[in-house]
């Protein structure tokens, strides 16, 4: 963890300039529009971007850089080495209480050597995660990327997990320890030459900003003939006609989207409110060729992208990734992801209101292969990535199982209409997909 220094006395005082920036580009290392003083401050009352970049007088690379925006309960820091490296991250949330931050994250890289390359694979690192309520998790690459991982608990104490809110103008500096100062530095403030006139405008995309959740991608391409995608693995993929794989029934009006193969006391992991009815299970499917070194010949194959239960007709005009009750978006960093688990690679859709008594019947049939299940409340699916479908006789609600590519956790988008109406709820089952660009395939496939 970060720790403010302690100086000790007898060692010369560094001047270290404070300039502003509407944002800073990790790219380049410069601030992208700096703006004033009072600019910053006027930012900072109103919840919007800025950054703020301390230098070493006559040095070039920064000391550290730290993103400031409210309005997203973030505070971010890099600090940089001597040879330009971003060697530290610490990224600092606001949450119920104003007046205080949590260390939500920070990462270390130990460069061996002023010759190892930024975020080099074989670069050592640790990494630490805490929370509010006193989890934490602490991980060790001694090989960096290249190796294994060694994972514990910190041991952090309270005034190392939080850290009082410095008003405006008065934080610290946090590189301070890891730059070797013993005495507190003399801060300068710079202006910019001139304000930037025009406020228009985005910044790069190089330009740092706070961390995002998982994005939804094409989802809903997905489902629409013709449209060319990619995993990453297959270069050129055509999405085909979907298919429909029958109908759930959710009288309840509550739809549940979990992994039914868990320990599931608290009930399903994702819930999404519905209209009480019938409605489409469908199956998104794209169409590929490649080389069979087997047959050594040129083959296609149809696989499945995405299962989805159609809500509506209507076509989605936002998806957004269904949160489980006790995630809180104000925690999550950058491409965090939130859904069900499955360690059989199995999830299912499924009514909310008769989730005991369809999750038993998943179980008799799939798992203990009961051969006297009524057709009328358990039948297989053949042919498909749908596996099931179970259904209580007392409610008419039902379950439908779908295979997964694997274990872990699977995000679930909500699609909805221009007037916020959920009109379909979907899981990709097969990962993440890019959209190709209209007549070509992707850079370098």
């Amino acid at each position: 963890m970060l720790q403010l220094v302690t100086y000790a006395s007898g060692g010369a005082a560094m001047v270290v300039e404070v300039g502003y920036a509407q944002a800073w580009d990790l790219e380049t290392r410069v601030p992208w529009r700096p703006i004033s003083v009072e600019e910053a401050r006027e930012r900072d009352a109103a919840g919007l971007p800025y950054v703020v970049v301390y230098q070493a007088a006559g040095q070039e690379a920064p000391l550290e850089v730290r993103l400031v925006s409210w309005r997203d309960h973030y505070v971010g820091l890099w600090i940089y080495d001597a040879q330009g490296r971003r060697s530290c991250e610490l990224d600092m949330r606001m949450l119920d209480d104003p007046t205080r931050l949590l260390c939500r994250y920070v990462v270390r890289w130990h460069y061996t050597g002023p010759d190892m390359t930024e975020f080099d694979e074989a670069c050592p690192r640790i990494t630490v995660e805490l929370f509010p309520d006193g989890r934490g998790q602490r991980t060790e690459e001694s090989q960096g990327k290249r190796g294994g991982s060694y994972i514990t608990v910190p041991r952090v104490g309270e005034d190392e997990r939080w850290t009082d809110r410095p008003a405006f103008g008065e934080w610290p500096l946090f590189s301070a320890r890891s730059h070797g100062l013993t005495e507190p530095p003399v801060f300068e403030i710079t202006e910019p030459a001139a304000a930037a006139a025009d406020d228009s405008g985005l910044a790069p995309t190089t330009c740092w900003r706070p961390p995002r959740p998982a994005q939804p991608g094409p989802i809903g391409e997905l489902f629409r003939p013709g449209v060319r995608v990619t995993d990453g693995y297959h270069p050129d993929m055509t999405v085909v006609e979907p298919r429909r794989i029958g109908t759930l029934r959710v009288p309840s009006g509550l739809l549940a989207v979990s992994g039914p193969d868990l320990d599931h006391k608290d009930g399903p992991h994702i819930t999404v409110p519905v209209p009480p009815g019938e409605y489409v299970l469908q199956e998104a499917q794209a169409r590929h060729t490649y080389h069979c070194e087997w047959e050594e010949s040129e083959v296609t194959r149809t696989d499945t992208t995405a299962v989805r239960v159609l809500v509506s007709e209507a076509p989605a005009a936002t998806w957004e990734m269904a949160l489980r009750p006790d995630d809180d978006l104000r925690l999550f960093i950058e491409n965090q992801i939130s859904g069900f688990d499955t360690d059989g690679a199995t999830g299912c859709f499924a009514d909310a209101g008769a989730w005991d008594p369809l999750l038993a019947l998943f179980e008799k049939g799939l798992i203990q292969g009961d051969p006297d299940l009524d057709p009328d409340v358990y039948e297989d699916i053949s042919d498909s990535m749908y596996l099931l479908r179970t259904r209580d006789q007392a409610t008419g609600g039902e379950l439908a199982a779908f295979a997964t590519t694997g274990d872990g956790t699977y995000p679930v988008w909500v699609g909805r209409s221009e007037t916020g109406e959920v009109v379909a709820v979907a899981v990709l089952v097969g990962g993440m997909l890019e959209l190709l660009p209209e007549g070509g395939a992707t850079a370098g496939a």
